[in-house]
């Protein structure tokens, strides 16, 4: 029997994919549990439909993450940050006032798990600081952090 799981089954299949299995297994089992549905004609219909669908919506996913990066690119976040006698900051700048202050000054947003700081920021200056926003897409932050 031929059945299109509806959820991930494990040692049997994954969610979407289409798969043998016995008779007894698929009618007592998967079928009374909506664990899978038989890949009938009208099942198979549905199943493209929704992968279609599915494709489409992480084509506009892919083309937003685009040109968020590409807005990057033009951008320049400042930071005002607090310092003692020497120059050094009190604590560092982290990915989260990267991400408020980007959303703030600019109305991008932005998670703060996206942006990697390769080394804390612990002192004034004009930084490069990278987003990884998924898709294999990445983008580069111009940071600036100044003197309260």
């Amino acid at each position: 029997m031929k059945v299109i799981f509806l959820q991930d089954v494990r040692g049997q299949g994954k969610k979407g994919e289409m798969k043998e299995v016995s008779e007894g297994y698929g009618r007592n089992y998967l079928l009374p549990r909506n664990l899978a549905v038989e890949a009938n004609k009208d099942n198979l219909n549905a199943l493209a439909m929704k992968e279609k669908a599915r494709k489409a919506q992480e084509a506009r996913e892919r083309a937003q993450v685009q040109e968020n990066a590409d807005k990057l690119k033009d951008v320049v976040v400042t930071i005002r940050a607090r310092a003692g006698g020497s120059g050094k900051l009190f604590g560092s700048v982290t990915s989260q006032e990267i991400a408020d202050a980007l959303k703030e000054q600019h109305g991008i947003e932005i998670e703060k798990n996206r942006i990697v700081q390769s080394d804390p920021i612990k002192a004034f200056g004009s930084y490069e600081v990278k987003c990884k926003f998924g898709y294999g897409i990445d983008g580069t932050l111009n940071l600036l952090v100044i003197e309260k």
